[in-house]
């Protein structure tokens, strides 16, 4: 320690690295250990922090400071952008629902956060910290201690809300684990049998593309351009290859093909809709398109030309230029028809149909440099950010509260990343994060923010917490994790019949506790709960950080 305290004198930046490395790399050691299946991940850093700051073992405060705030906006920011693509998607069907649910959860929280702290005397900045912990949610500790300080708070308050938060935390952790298990055993759920469910219920509304081959029996269609056909915009079919009744090799179909009695075209789109667009086309062919004589093919291209981001299908103009036919677009997991009204985004695959030629004339056009997919775009990150602080500093007024309310460095980087991934551009600068990027920024993120609040919050720690207000502060943190998830868990159950894969999501994204939602996975030996989970999980951190903000000003 002497050496330290020297070093500090002569190097104080060495010193601090020092200080930052040893907390880290020792919290992430105590973050694996294992204890029944359980461990705290990256919240070892936390622990780790505040045992060192207990022994002396602190860096620079402004330093700290700077580090515990960038890291969030960090972590957040690379969360958003996670959830970004699909977070809109997910609101169709039971996203409304499982959202409603999710804030019923949030709600309940605060309530039983408030009323216990009432009761046993508590400062409201230790009520909204142990809130945080009890629901597991960082952010929202980072939101209140802003919020604190924003308002003029001395520093005793500013760092009170980290030692109940630290206080609660830990069993929060077993506590929504535990809510899930008893979930299970009241309802005697079969797990096996639920993901089969599951599977089959997702299915309903995802039906895989077919192709099927037509011949033109209708004499109405007689010298009619696909793009008229009746009802090719209403079945969201696409077309994609053609051979003339009269023989022929088969060509690439494009809007302006013209249709004759006894053409075979090759149609692309689900089951369903085939079997409708069959009836105003004519019959099945026998004949294979797919392998008949000619010299078309087919290729799968990524959109990668920066001019052409944002364009709709048909704006792209490969059929009148190239003469080739866009069948499909591939978006991440997602596959669908390549409707001409569809909006296309950096990265999106395209499959194209036609002759080598051509392909090759439309794949440089599209770009198809696929090697840019593992670049990181950080002038429109960096971008994100600025826009995302911003507006993270508007004040929203509420009636009652000393301060206003702002989304802060937790929610606005968070919402700002979750429109600027959704729309995939921001002016010239496209938003484009690979996965491995996104998720070492989000692991960079919550470490140095943990690392921080610990060495800025343990000088006090074992003083508060380890002592009669200590254990009533981590008995209502196990009432303020367990209850209401007990209660939503019941009511979605009971009333709702939600699918237990969904309920697992719903509650891990709810708590945005991502061991719950590894729990959940190991026990239904499948991802299934991770669509619940990434549906309320933006939703939830927004809630949970504007909560938390206006708990700790409370008058």
């Amino acid at each position: 320690m002497s050496y330290l305290q020297q070093l500090h004198l002569d190097a104080p930046v060495a010193c601090d690295l020092l200080i930052f490395s040893i907390v880290i790399l020792g919290g992430i050691g105590l973050g694996n250990i294992r204890v029944r299946g359980v461990k705290f991940g990256t919240a070892g850093v936390l622990f780790v922090g505040l045992a060192a700051s207990h022994f002396g073992l602190r860096p620079e405060t402004e330093v700290a400071h700077f580090l515990k705030e960038f890291g969030l906006v960090l972590f957040v920011f690379a969360l958003g952008m996670q959830m970004g693509p699909g977070f809109f998607a997910s609101l169709r069907r039971q996203g409304r629902m499982l959202n409603a649910y999710a804030a019923l959860l949030v709600v309940l929280g605060a309530v039983v956060a408030l009323a216990g702290g009432w009761m046993l005397d508590m400062p409201l900045p230790a009520v909204a910290g142990l809130f945080a912990g009890a629901t597991t949610n960082t952010p929202a500790l980072g939101a209140a201690q802003q919020a604190l300080a924003t308002a003029h708070a001395g520093p005793e308050l500013v760092t009170l809300p980290a030692l109940s938060y630290s206080a609660a935390y830990p069993l929060a952790i077993v506590g929504i684990i535990l809510s899930l298990i008893v979930l299970r055993a009241f309802f005697k759920v079969d797990v096996t049998e639920e993901a089969e469910l599951f599977r089959r219920e997702q299915g309903a509304d995802t039906e895989p593309l077919q192709r099927m081959n037509l011949r033109v029996e209708n004499p109405n269609l007689e010298g009619v351009s696909i793009s008229s056909v009746p009802g090719i915009q209403e079945t969201s079919v696409i077309i994609s290859r053609h051979r003339p009744a009269l023989g022929g090799e088969v060509t690439a179909a494009t809007p302006e093909t013209k249709l004759h009695v006894g053409d075979v075209i090759m149609a692309v789109g689900t089951q369903k809709h085939l079997d409708q667009f069959r009836l105003v086309i004519g019959s099945v062919s026998p004949e294979n398109l797919m392998k008949a004589p000619g010299r078309i093919t087919y290729r799968r291209v990524v959109l990668t030309n920066k001019k052409l981001l944002g364009k709709r299908v048909r704006e792209l103009g490969l059929d009148h230029f190239h003469g080739i036919a866009v069948t499909r677009v591939s978006r991440g997991d997602l596959i669908f028809t390549a409707l001409p009204d569809l909006r296309l985004q950096f990265g999106d695959m395209l499959q194209l149909v036609g002759d080598d030629e051509s392909l090759n004339a439309a794949t440089q056009r599209l770009g198809n440099a696929v090697e840019m997919l593992q670049e990181t775009k950080f002038a429109a990150i960096f971008a994100g950010i600025l826009l995302g602080v911003l507006l993270g500093l508007y004040p929203i007024h509420i009636d009652g509260l000393p301060a206003p309310v702002r989304l802060g460095l937790a929610g606005g980087p968070l919402i700002v990343a979750i429109l600027m991934s959704h729309l995939g551009r921001l002016g010239p600068m496209v938003m484009h994060m690979p996965i491995n990027a996104n998720r070492a920024l989000r692991e960079l993120g919550i470490i140095l923010f943990l690392a921080n609040v610990g060495l800025l919050s343990g000088e006090h720690f074992a003083a508060t917490v380890f002592s009669v207000q200590g254990l009533q502060w981590v008995l209502l943190g196990v009432i303020v994790t367990i209850l209401p998830l007990l209660i939503v868990g019941y009511i979605a159950r009971k009333f709702h019949r939600v699918n237990f894969m969904t309920l697992c999501g719903l509650l891990s994204g709810g708590m945005t506790d991502p061991p719950a939602l590894a729990f959940a996975t190991t026990l239904a030996r499948c991802d299934s709960p991770a669509v619940a989970y990434a549906t309320v999980y933006p939703l939830t951190m927004l809630l949970r950080i504007v909560a938390a903000q206006v708990i700790a000003q409370l008058a």
